[in-house]
């Protein structure tokens, strides 16, 4: 999927603006679940737990099949690192790839995917983190602060959007404009649990808010029923305005 398709000034339908996170232990639980949900979800999300119990050539085998592929692996070292990462995200046929928002980190990254249809998404705070966690990790400064201060610094250095938690995404939006995308993790449907999230929205109102894509894991892999969880899922979507 190009870049382009992921602007949020752009029509995208519904479908596509929901991701799915193959947040699993093996390749062939994923799989399964890709299986379950059939056409209803085209954008799945690999992380650190599937990655590395060996579902890396998922990528390369979703993408083949017409899926596009959000590699969340969070890139932060000193520039060179960032940008061979990027460029093997690149060679498995990613669409979307994290890096943390240090400035260091999402130059060498929009060097190493510069000319290609890769949309590197800066990573402003974790969505389980809060002001408190910040100050024990040594941060003088508040969530909602330093959520800003990156943003800025990634308009600034062009990015192609930003993660951050929904709670976040309206004064995010008046800070990057329109045309860059926002992915919103923290995700839940009215009635679910919030697990280990702590700056929470449901999907209809993350839209409101700003999103132009959400990233829902726990809700849609751990139901009885994926496939009615997702489509329940893009019915709030769908409705909102």
């Amino acid at each position: 999927m190009n870049e382009s398709e992921f602007r949020p000034g752009q029509a995208v339908a519904t479908r596509d603006r929901l991701i799915v996170g193959l947040d699993v232990a093996t390749p062939s639980e994923a799989m399964r679940l890709v299986e379950w949900l059939g056409d209803d979800v085209s954008t799945y999300k690999i992380g650190y737990q599937l990655a590395y119990s060996g579902g890396l050539p998922l990528v390369t085998e979703l993408s083949k099949a017409g899926k596009s592929v959000f590699l969340d692996l969070k890139l932060l070292d000193i520039p060179n690192t960032v940008a061979k990462g990027v460029e093997s995200a690149l060679s498995l046929g990613a669409a979307m790839l994290t890096v943390h928002a240090y400035p260091h980190a999402m130059r060498a990254a929009m060097d190493a995917a510069r000319g290609s249809d890769l949309l590197v998404l800066g990573v402003t705070v974790l969505t389980a983190l809060d002001d408190a966690d910040l100050l024990e990790a040594g941060y003088a400064t508040t969530v909602a602060d330093l959520v800003a201060k990156r943003a800025r610094q990634a308009g600034e250095i062009g990015m192609g959007g930003l993660v951050a938690s929904a709670a976040e995404a309206a004064f995010i939006r008046a800070i990057i404009g329109a045309d860059l995308a926002l992915v919103t993790p923290g995700i839940r449907p009215k009635g679910a649990a919030a697990g280990d999230q702590k700056r929470i929205v449901t999907p209809a109102d993350a839209l409101r808010a700003g999103a132009s894509h959400l990233v829902v894991a726990r809700p849609i892999v751990a139901a009885d029923d994926p496939r009615l969880a997702a489509r329940s899922i893009l019915a709030e979507m769908a409705a909102a305005p």
